[in-house]
């Protein structure tokens, strides 16, 4: 089969690939109509991330159709339209029945290497295997595209709970570092739960420019800090998300927040240490917290949310293309030449 492979830093390839099958009995296997590709993607393909090896299949964000089954698969037939998780979960554990699927130890995350458990390949790719199918998994349903179940897999799901973490209440001012598909994603979610204000803190002037067409205000990050000092008559945001990555937004999600503010931070990290300013986040009674989108506890509330026209995700989605564009994807992504982009393996 087909698939986008890693080759070496900065560098993606579509190659012929050994179509996956099952190994355990809880596996599936999905013929991928649809995949995105992600930031985290493009952290994983520049080498952010240790674990990724040369000829890996890439990609964690996908929508398909069930062709094949484990014997012990009870909740899916074959035919069935699935929409998935971007990492898999066992379903049965202590956490899983606490809905805090990430810290399975089944865990897997798709097409990472080994950087947040056992390697196992990715989904940018005519097919797919899906380690314990029946939690991973959820039921494409009917009127959904397959464009905003991709987006309620991850992109959104992350955004959704950025704003929940937060405790985010109707009138908050709520700042977003990184106008990036999560981004953008986070600030709608801020506004479905009544955000009075919604800043987006973003250097690239076309993603300011769909953040202010889309309901929020806009600030490069060297006017951050005065743009919200105006939004707030000088006492700074109640929420401050961070949906970049790194150091240098967490530092500035720390500035734009007010005494007893709330930052959470969604941005995938690879630094190993933060210089955490304790003696302010003690004066100002701050609170910092991180975390990361789990589709498997989230998807039917967000496909609610999307069918009822709270807000539509796929907005974000800006590129289209066959597997063959996904080098070409890659490189206007990494470029910030667009925000989000999607690919039909089958076309």
């Amino acid at each position: 089969m087909r698939a986008v492979i890693y080759q070496s830093p900065g560098v993606v390839a579509v190659a012929d690939v050994p179509r996956p099958t099952i190994v355990e009995s809880t596996d599936a296997i999905v013929r991928v109509t649809l995949a995105g590709i992600c930031g985290t993607d493009l952290h994983v393909v520049r080498g952010d991330f240790p674990g990724i090896e040369a000829g890996a299949v890439v990609g964690h964000e996908f929508v398909g159709e069930v062709v094949e089954v484990g014997r012990a698969v009870q909740r899916l037939r074959l035919g069935d339209k699935v929409m998935s998780s971007d990492f898999t979960a066992c379903g049965h554990c202590t956490w899983c029945g606490r809905g805090e699927h990430w810290h399975c130890a089944d865990r897997a995350f798709f097409g990472t290497g080994t950087s947040f458990g056992p390697s196992l390949a990715g989904a940018q790719a005519e097919f797919v295997r899906v380690p314990h199918a029946d939690t991973t998994l959820g039921l494409l349903p009917v009127g959904c595209s397959e464009e905003a179940a991709l987006l309620i897999n991850d992109n959104l799901a992350t955004g959704w709970v950025a704003v929940e973490r937060a405790g985010t209440e109707p009138g908050d001012c709520a700042v977003v570092i990184g106008g990036g598909a999560i981004g953008q994603l986070t600030a709608l979610s801020a506004q479905a739960v009544g955000a009075g204000v919604v800043v987006v803190v973003e250097p690239n002037a076309q993603r300011r420019a769909f953040a202010q067409a889309h309901g929020s205000l806009t600030a490069h990050p060297d006017e951050a800090e005065s743009t919200v000092r105006r939004a707030t008559d000088g006492v700074g945001a109640d929420v401050v998300f961070e949906a970049v990555g790194g150091n240098g937004p967490m530092d500035l999600a720390m500035k734009l927040a007010r005494p007893r503010g709330r930052v959470v931070s969604v941005g995938a990290h690879a630094a190993e240490n933060w210089a955490f300013p304790i003696a302010r986040a003690f004066s100002d009674e701050l609170t910092v917290s991180f975390a990361i989108g789990d589709s498997i506890r989230l998807r039917r509330r967000l496909l609610r949310l999307v069918a009822g026209g709270a807000f539509d995700p796929t907005v974000v989605i800006d590129a289209r293309g066959e597997l063959a564009d996904a080098p070409e994807l890659y490189r206007l992504l990494a470029a910030q030449q667009r925000l989000k982009a999607v690919v039909s393996p089958h076309t």
